[in-house]
């Protein structure tokens, strides 16, 4: 009861600080004009990109400024691909290991957007991050249905139905995108899933930490077995009715809180 207590007043709390917008650090890290190296700017972005997958950094609005290029490079050049594949192969190493059940509760939980669908044609036309996310606009382009799949994602989504896990797909995306949604998953590949949740009237207004949580639980209370979630957001994997296995791909170009 007490930890409920007290998981209730973080809840309060941390949902209250982000709902004024009033942050207590800037949102937009800044390094010093002047003098500073190629080198000295690539250390510092890939610090920053560190300390953003490892959840260190307090919430943030845009990618910085200084870290447009580095950002760019990271996603196109290579590196990301590689990153999403290490995340999807390590999953299959554990969905491979568990051994499922044959009652039909154990489940694993998707995040779609960078984690199942790749939303880089948006956010190429956006500056990778550097531009304030528009809710307006995403919504518009989510409804193109145009989105392609992320190739690692697919192998292990497949994997992980072929071994009998439920699956639950549990997105911010709102109610009524649901159409598109169902059409770009099935047009690139993901053709089968045991639930897909979205938001709806009674979800708006909760930040995705809060709204994901209260999916899982009630998954939980149905009597499904979390055993793996897949995210590139934090609040995709926090902060209760967590998985035995929680699986963070990479995602500099925005934060969800």
């Amino acid at each position: 009861m007490k930890s409920l207590m007290c998981f209730v007043l973080f809840s309060f709390f941390f949902y209250a600080s982000f709902s004024s917008q009033e942050f207590p650090r800037p949102l937009i890290l800044e390094y010093p004009d002047g003098g500073v190296s190629q080198e000295e700017l690539y250390l510092q972005c890939t610090s920053w990109r560190v300390a953003v997958e490892a959840n260190n950094l307090n919430p943030w609005k845009t990618v910085p400024y200084e870290c447009g290029d580095y950002v760019k490079t990271y996603i196109m050049g290579g590196s990301y691909k590689l990153d999403l594949e290490r995340v999807s192969n390590e999953a299959s190493v554990f969905a491979k290991s568990v051994g499922v059940e044959k009652d039909g509760n154990d489940a694993w939980v998707f995040d779609i957007d960078e984690t199942l669908l790749s939303n880089l044609p948006y956010y190429a036309d956006h500056g990778y991050g550097l531009e304030v996310f528009n809710g307006v606009e995403f919504d518009k382009w989510v409804a193109k249905a145009m989105a392609p799949a992320i190739e690692s994602s697919l192998r292990l989504y497949e994997e992980v139905l072929s071994l009998g896990f439920k699956v639950f797909l549990l997105t911010g995306r709102n109610e009524n995108l649901r159409d598109a949604t169902v059409q770009n998953l099935m047009n690139v590949g993901f053709k089968s899933w045991d639930k897909l949740i979205l938001r709806g009237a009674e979800d708006h207004g909760k930040i995705a930490m809060i709204y994901k949580w209260e999916k899982r639980n009630e998954m939980v209370k149905e009597g499904f077995r979390i055993l793996a979630n897949s995210g590139d957001q934090w609040s995709d994997l926090l902060p209760s009715s967590m998985s035995t296995r929680s699986f963070k791909l990479p995602n500099p170009m925005y934060y969800i809180p």
